[in-house]
């Protein structure tokens, strides 16, 4: 077999595995929910191997829970964490769902992320009305743009969406490093590679300041869940969603059935790079104010694991999403309450993706609590 057809296999299979057909609680809750609890059963081994105590093991899991769910602020920080990952997961996912591997949303989402900065403190003098929504149209335009391209690679060439992404995705990180380092992006006065701020006309507004000011937890939420509903009425709801599941269940069918997969193939890359173009809108029109080296914190990478977790289903990717979320809030209250690295906490992520991409390791550790036992 040549290589790229090897790599089409190996693709083919993870997708397989990536993709939930219908919402099944035992598959997209008990074992998210066993798949946690296994991995920080095997963290707290760890921690112990590398000499921490009992008490400090119990210290940092009771920090973990109270620093993403143990109070207001521990919520706000959640769900301010969880928003782009979900954004991203969810083109992530859609694509998935066309057997299509995406691997360029972190670049989508920093030139989404850029061009709604560019926007953001560009149009002076408008309406808060008008200029934020045309802030996160230029995010999603232009994630949709840079994913467009590997889809039309594909589509035209055959070149394989894993490498193009990969590409497309290093480009990106260079060519904001140099926007950021040149006007009109860079703040002026400045010699560091920084952007201009947005202005508040541009600013997705706080949610709870009425409650506490420092709470970061903005309107983006809400557009994480308008997309999770959007990303669910496309798939199951519409004949196009039809054509982009049939395509990644049997492209020859598909085709055989007048399908043009082509035209498919550009129309999910689009879609997928819009949304995770949102979540690099989100993160400096919501959190940030303005753009810098590494702004996006690694979400379009980490988005993967979202979609992965959540089995490509839009209800699984926002419960995913709210999970890593809760893990990197709690996982900063870790290393300040109980002194524990916060490498542990990717540790952790790491080894619930392990159990995640292993259902029957699961089924088998804990066949007692499943109903029935499913092979693969």
């Amino acid at each position: 077999m040549s290589e790229p057809g090897k790599l089409d296999a190996i693709s083919s299979d993870l997708l397989k595995r990536a993709v939930a057909d219908r919402f099944n609680g035992e598959e997209m809750i008990l074992v998210p929910v066993l798949s946690v609890v296994l991995a920080l059963a095997i963290g707290a081994i760890v921690m112990l191997a590398t000499g921490v105590g009992f008490g400090s093991i119990g210290q940092s899991y009771l920090a973990l829970f109270t620093g993403s769910v143990g109070s207001v602020n521990a919520i706000s920080e959640t769900l301010t964490a969880a928003a782009p990952l979900t954004l991203a997961g969810l083109g992530i996912a859609l694509g998935f769902r066309a057997g299509l591997f995406n691997i360029g949303a972190e670049g989508q989402l920093i030139l989404g992320g850029i061009a709604a900065v560019a926007v953001g403190f560009a149009l002076t003098d408008t309406p808060a009305w008008i200029h934020l929504p045309l802030a996160l149209l230029a995010g999603a335009l232009a994630g949709a743009a840079w994913a467009a391209i590997a889809g039309w690679l594909k589509a035209a060439t055959g070149a394989h969406e894993v490498i193009t992404t990969i590409m497309l995705n290093l480009i990106a990180l260079r060519l904001v490093d140099y926007l950021l380092r040149n006007p009109p992006i860079q703040k002026p006065g400045r010699a560091d590679p920084i952007s201009q701020s947005v202005l508040p006309s541009a600013e997705l507004p706080r949610l709870l300041t009425w409650i506490d000011p420092n709470l970061r937890v903005h309107a983006g939420i809400l557009l994480v869940l308008a997309a999770v509903a959007i990303v669910y009425w496309l798939l199951f709801r519409t004949t196009k969603g039809f054509e982009f599941r049939a395509a990644g269940a049997n492209p020859d069918a598909a085709r055989y059935a007048g399908m043009r997969s082509g035209l498919i193939i550009v129309l999910v890359m689009a879609t997928a790079g819009a949304l995770a173009g949102l979540a690099g809108a989100n993160q400096v029109l919501g959190v940030l104010g303005r753009a810098s080296p590494g702004f996006s914190g690694g979400a379009g990478f980490d988005a993967i694991a979202v979609a992965l977790l959540g089995r490509s289903h839009p209800v699984g990717v926002l419960l995913a999403g709210l999970l890593f979320g809760a893990l990197q809030a709690g996982g900063r209250e870790m290393q300040v309450a109980a002194g524990v690295s916060i490498d542990l906490i990717s540790i952790i992520q790491a080894l619930v993706i392990v159990f995640m991409a292993a259902p029957t390791l699961v089924r088998a550790t804990i066949p007692w609590v499943f109903t029935k036992q499913v092979g693969r």
